[in-house]
């Protein structure tokens, strides 16, 4: 399991606008991943950058995510379409699967990986 410093920051909450994306890099389980960032107010949630699917990423270019009009989170190579609560997905190639979450905790105005990293 992940054993993160509790206090070395992913990226600062302002620098996600509220209901956005981010994509941060981090060590998880000893290997390097990326991450993709959820804010909602002051709480944020955390996957792996990879579609259940095919195990592409789930941005269009690095850092770039599409969000339906109708809030879901959308896999740029295949449409596949995830709620934003849980990672599952909704609609297309995966449907009942869901995103490998990961635990990120906010504190301070920082977004920092959580302890073993796991949701």
């Amino acid at each position: 399991m992940n054993s993160p410093d509790p206090d070395a920051s992913l990226i600062a909450l302002e620098a996600i606008p509220d209901g956005g994306f981010a994509e941060v890099e981090a060590v998880v389980d000893g290997d390097a991943e990326s991450l993709i960032l959820h804010r909602d107010g002051g709480a944020v949630r955390a996957w792996l950058n990879v579609c259940p699917h095919a195990g592409r990423r789930l941005d269009w270019s690095p850092g770039q995510f599409l969000k339906s009009k109708d809030g879901l989170l959308v896999c740029a190579a295949h449409g596949a379409s995830f709620e934003l609560v849980n990672g599952e997905c909704v609609a297309g190639p995966c449907r009942g699967e869901a995103l490998h979450a990961v635990r990120v905790d906010v504190k301070d105005g920082a977004i920092t990986l959580g302890m073993n990293g796991e949701a």
